[in-house]
């Protein structure tokens, strides 16, 4: 991580806390952590709130190659910095929320979902818009990987159950700031595989 990096995430926490969620970006060891299960034979990778890129520096070292990457960021300044950064990947400035409604893939493509977004800060009602989002453009089999800086699931079981989804445990690492922990959202109801290659 680098000082520029610490510091716009610093003051972008400043301006905005409760979007933000995090004084520090999330370390190496964390995004290797939310990307162990992801690499090249995914396909399409969606990233929600990449910040100023560690998981998808992640991604690319998994080999998930950069065109495959859609990046859904909020922050004007972020989403900027991502651009030049990530020059071939996809990338949207706006609220994960809007998923619901744009259609950003044709069908349910999306091998993998990596989220950043700081749920226990965020409504409950919006909450559940975003996984919707999510899991419309996610194929059979896809997962969406999400940490939190508490030991608990930042999904409510009442959430989940309407939705037809479970949570497992991917990991823990104390080597980040706050110590972090990694889930593994899917559907419960397993469904014929898609292939993301077959338009």
């Amino acid at each position: 991580m680098s000082a520029n990096d610490a510091l716009s995430f610093l003051m972008a926490w400043t301006v905005a806390p409760f979007r933000i969620g995090s004084v520090t970006p999330s370390s190496s060891t964390l995004a290797t952590l939310m990307t162990r299960d992801i690499g090249p034979e995914t396909g399409p990778v969606l990233e929600l709130g990449p910040g100023t890129g560690p998981f998808t520096r992640a991604l690319l070292a998994r080999g998930v190659k950069e065109e495959n990457l859609t990046l859904i960021e909020s922050d004007p300044d972020f989403a900027a910095l991502l651009k030049r950064r990530f020059p071939s990947a996809r990338i949207f400035e706006m609220d994960a929320v809007g998923l619901r409604h744009l259609s950003l893939f044709p069908g349910p493509v999306v091998g993998a979902a990596v989220s950043g977004l700081p749920f226990r800060l965020i409504s409950p009602r919006k909450t559940l818009a975003i996984l919707e989002g999510v899991f419309a453009n996610l194929r059979p089999g896809g997962a969406l990987y999400q940490f939190t800086l508490g030991r608990r699931s930042p999904f409510d079981q009442s959430l989940l159950d309407r939705l037809d989804l479970e949570v497992t445990r991917v990991g823990h690492t104390f080597r980040n700031f706050p110590p972090a922990t990694v889930y593994r959202v899917s559907r419960i109801k397993g469904l014929k595989t898609y292939d993301w290659r077959v338009s």
